[in-house]
């Protein structure tokens, strides 16, 4: 039995997801501990989110601000959790885990790998000087015995530029969980609705998301989930659906003919390859992770200014949607981008990890 030690402060959106399908794709033969902070969107009883036998280890100190009283109580408790499990492997979730795991646990022989799903330092939302630390911080942090483990190839180009070790893992959705909806992803409304998915937040950059919405007043918009940013949603074809179970998020998605994401920055996001399975054409932005989703014309549109999302919008206006891109959108998540692949790529890493410290 190998035992893994997971370690996520962001234990929400989509970090969760991909800590979720993660380890409810491996086998058995994984023992799995999760040390998690519980944020005020952190679902209250995350055992249900996840395969019998997982264990939960609620954090005292883990948080997502930086505080250096907090910070090294969680140091402390990290190496205290380590001492108590004594994993085989430990997996760190999100930036603030990543650091304070690498400094917690330097020096170690067990194999420290880090996932970093979106680095700090491409918050556009955050001060030049602030991105600059972040970035130090991780060059820093990267030279310690750790493996960077990037969730596209996009995200690996700027793992190698702070890390000595990197290598990169595409993230993957669960088919057997979008396949439970029992839905039929060729219907679809006969005119073009838009949709997105996530928290309303700097990193979604909601005021384009309004600004195109604006553009099109005969068109709906629907931003299915909420946050801090909804008064930028000002626009009044705009529906935004506040918190919805995944069961009601699924059905407002099928309710829309295409999938718009005009993130500023993205590890390999879960909801773009969600509306690929379901698709929903997609018109993402043109940032990492997202063009390593998204082939520009093939399986989607990717979009740099505000002029190119109207000009594909119109396009779809007036021609309609290709069903030959949305077939190849799915069949690359159906083959490629899916949680059997994730888990036995990751799988295949742990145990080279161990074996190498043998």
């Amino acid at each position: 039995m190998v035992k893994v030690l997971h370690i996520i402060e962001a234990f929400a959106g989509g970090v969760l997801g991909a800590l979720q399908t993660l380890a409810n794709g491996l086998g058995d033969e994984f023992e799995q501990y999760i040390l998690y902070n519980e944020r005020a969107e952190s679902p209250k009883e995350p055992e249900k989110l996840f395969k019998s036998g997982v264990r939960f280890i609620r954090s005292e100190h883990l948080t997502r601000e930086i505080s250096p009283r907090e910070d090294l109580a969680a140091i402390r408790e990290v190496r205290r959790i380590f001492d108590e499990i004594q994993p085989d492997v430990v997996h760190l979730h999100s930036t603030k885990a990543g650091a304070i795991g690498r400094l917690a646990l330097d020096g170690k022989k067990t194999p420290i790998f880090y996932s970093p799903q979106g680095y700090s330092f491409l918050m556009y939302q955050c001060s030049a000087a602030k991105r600059k630390m972040y970035y130090v911080l991780e060059k820093m942090l990267g030279c310690r015995p750790s493996i960077t483990v990037a969730s596209c190839e996009g995200e690996y180009d700027s793992a190698k530029k702070v890390s000595r070790q990197a290598t990169f893992i595409n993230n993957g959705v669960n088919l057997t969980e979008l396949d439970r909806f029992g839905l039929d992803w060729d219907k679809r409304p006969d005119e073009i609705r838009i949709c997105t998915l996530g928290r309303v937040v700097p990193q979604k950059d909601p005021a384009m998301f309004n600004r195109i919405a604006a553009a099109f007043p005969d068109v709906k918009f629907t931003w299915i989930g909420g946050g801090e940013l909804e008064s930028e949603l000002a626009s009044p074809n705009i529906e935004i659906t506040g918190w919805v179970t995944k069961e009601q998020a699924v059905k407002r998605m099928m309710d829309s003919s295409v999938f718009m994401l005009t993130s500023l920055y993205e590890g390999l996001a879960f909801s773009i390859m969600e509306a690929m399975y379901f698709k929903r054409l997609c018109i993402v932005s043109r940032i990492p992770g997202n063009v390593d989703a998204i082939t520009d014309g093939k399986t989607g549109y990717i979009c740099g200014t505000f002029e190119e999302y109207c000009r594909v919008i119109r396009h779809l206006l007036d021609n309609g949607i290709d069903g030959r891109m949305t077939d190849a959108a799915h069949e690359r998540v159906a083959t490629e981008l899916n949680q059997v692949v994730m888990a036995r790529e990751y799988a295949q890493l742990y145990k080279k990890g161990i074996n190498s410290r043998k």
